[in-house]
């Protein structure tokens, strides 16, 4: 008894310190990867005039990035479990970094396009790749709750990011830039310092942890290995034609649609309501308050209480249900509470199911399979925007994308629920 409740002290100390030194740079990441992937709503407010650009053109390129990056997730990170993710995760910053800010010089909807294609090519691989690496330092019950405050970098990035962005469009004609030019130069380029940060800080498994005892790295390595099940498939191939991963890729699409069909329209919708720009960057991060928290406090019940189907299929109906409030309820008040528990649910739906992969991948199958989840459903980053913007010309209104992403949530959750029958 002495001897099972030290080792589980030894677990515990060594999670700790896991968190304190792996967490704050890779949220930091995640951050900065956020708010350079999506801080083009906000530029949208001067750049579209700027350079020329339609609804359906910015639609369009807002989520080309998800081209490439849907095509390079699973080599990126097969590259990353090859070469140790330290290296791996540095390289994806500083390209990505450099891509975002050299937005600021596109000037027409070409180069626009060309730039989203290199940023998502530069930055692919980085979320999966994360997800993976921090299955090998969290056992699972403690694994939702370390995923969810890497995931929390979404929310705060438009809670932090959208008025950070509104601001600096107030640079405009500073140096001979516009203001949204600025607005990617100074985004971007952080991402640059912090990966030689990952480079120096990080390490690529906890045997390397030199912030870990002896003890430490044993007791959390034992703890690790028992977790794996049996019939666990460790090889890339097997692992991507499961059944349960090709349901995860459907149900990941479904609520990528909706969480980015809103992040990066959000602006635009609220600017229908004649506010200023300066009070659209303020009023688009509301959401991402309530979000953050949320998240956070269902991630910690799931890990308490566990019922993950449930829980999923819970929070993708609160996404549906968000969206197609959204479209009826006409007031300012009305739109920014429905959208909020739209990204609440579609939000947390995303931290409840990339936990569950790890139940059933190991090795490079779970680095090869997460890697694949996410880029065929990292498709939907690509629908939700172009299928916003497009609906709303055909239209005149957001209304009809709203409900077509409401309806995407109701068949994930369909999905979801029919999970726990398959072996």
């Amino acid at each position: 008894m002495a001897d099972a409740e030290a080792r589980s002290a030894l677990v515990a100390s060594a999670v700790a310190k896991n968190r304190r030194r792996l967490l704050p740079l890779l949220v930091l990441g995640y951050l900065f990867n956020n708010i350079d992937r999506s801080s083009v709503g906000i530029a949208a407010l001067q750049m579209n005039s700027a350079i020329g650009l339609s609804a359906s053109q910015f639609g369009w390129g807002a989520g080309i990035l998800f081209v490439s990056y849907c095509v390079l997730e699973v080599p990126s990170n097969m590259l990353m479990y090859r070469f140790g993710a330290r290296r791996w995760f540095a390289r994806i910053m500083i390209t990505w970094g450099l891509a975002a800010a050299s937005t600021a010089f596109v000037v027409g909807p070409y180069s626009f396009y060309l730039v989203r294609l290199l940023l998502g090519a530069f930055e692919s691989g980085f979320f999966p790749g994360v997800i993976w690496y921090l299955s090998i330092w969290f056992p699972a019950r403690s694994r939702t709750r370390a995923l969810a405050w890497f995931m929390a970098a979404t929310p705060l990035s438009s809670l932090i990011g959208n008025p950070l962005s509104a601001c600096l469009l107030e640079l405009d004609g500073l140096g001979g830039l516009a203001g949204w030019q600025w607005m990617f130069l100074l985004e971007g380029l952080p991402a640059c310092l912090l990966g030689l940060l990952c480079f120096v800080l990080l390490a690529d498994k906890p045997p390397n942890a030199s912030w870990l005892t002896p003890g430490e790295r044993e007791a959390l390595l034992k703890e690790l290995a028992r977790e794996e099940h049996k019939n666990v498939k460790k090889d890339v191939w097997p692992a991507i034609k499961d059944v349960r991963v090709m349901m995860l890729t459907g149900i990941v699409f479904a609520f990528t649609t909706g969480s980015f069909g809103i992040g990066i329209w959000l602006p635009l919708i609220l600017k229908t309501h004649n506010i200023s720009d300066i009070e659209v960057g303020w009023l688009s991060a509301v959401p991402y308050l309530f979000v953050s928290v949320g998240m956070l406090l269902w991630a910690g019940l799931v890990d308490r209480k566990g019922y993950k189907i449930y829980n999923l299929v819970a929070a993708l109906m609160l996404g549906a249900v968000g969206l197609a409030l959204s479209a009826v309820l006409p007031s300012l008040l009305a739109t920014l509470t429905c959208l909020t528990l739209a990204l609440v649910g579609t939000i947390s739906a995303r931290t409840i199911l990339y936990t569950m992969p790890q139940s059933f991948l190991t090795g490079a199958a779970a680095a090869g399979g997460i890697a694949f989840i996410n880029s065929v459903g990292a498709f939907g980053a690509f629908v939700g925007p172009y299928m916003v913007g497009s609906l709303k010309e055909a239209t005149g209104s957001f209304h009809a994308g709203m409900n077509g992403m409401a309806m995407m949530l109701v068949v994930a959750a369909v999905i979801a629920g029919r999970m726990r029958e398959v072996p």
